[in-house]
Order: C-alpha cells, then structure tokens, then sequence
C-alpha cells in the first residue's frame, strides 16, 4: 500500500459554495499531478493529497 503526501489543507468550514480543496486539487490534476481531496475527521480539515511510491 502507497504512502500519500500533503499538498495543501483548508480547513472544512469554508463559506458556503467555496470549494478550495477541490479547486487546488483541480489546479494540480491539471498540472498532470494526480491529486485527490480526503478529510481528516481528526482534524476537521480537507486534504489534498497524492499517492507516493515507496522506494
């Protein structure tokens, strides 16, 4: 199984209709960067993250 590494967080309670998690992730996926969006139940915030190949 893959680590993941952090890009960015935002925390969850961005204004209604904004979605700067997904928009990052987005930006990135663009950029040929697979990146996803995951919540940290813990620490109540979005993450945007990519899968790491361990060497």
């Amino acid at each position: 199984m893959g680590e993941r590494q952090i890009l960015a967080d935002f925390p969850a309670g961005a204004p209604r209709g904004s979605w700067p998690a997904e928009e990052r992730a987005a930006e990135l996926r663009s950029q040929g960067q697979p990146a996803t969006v995951v919540m940290d139940l813990d620490s109540d915030r979005f993450l945007v993250v990519v899968k790491t190949v361990a060497s």
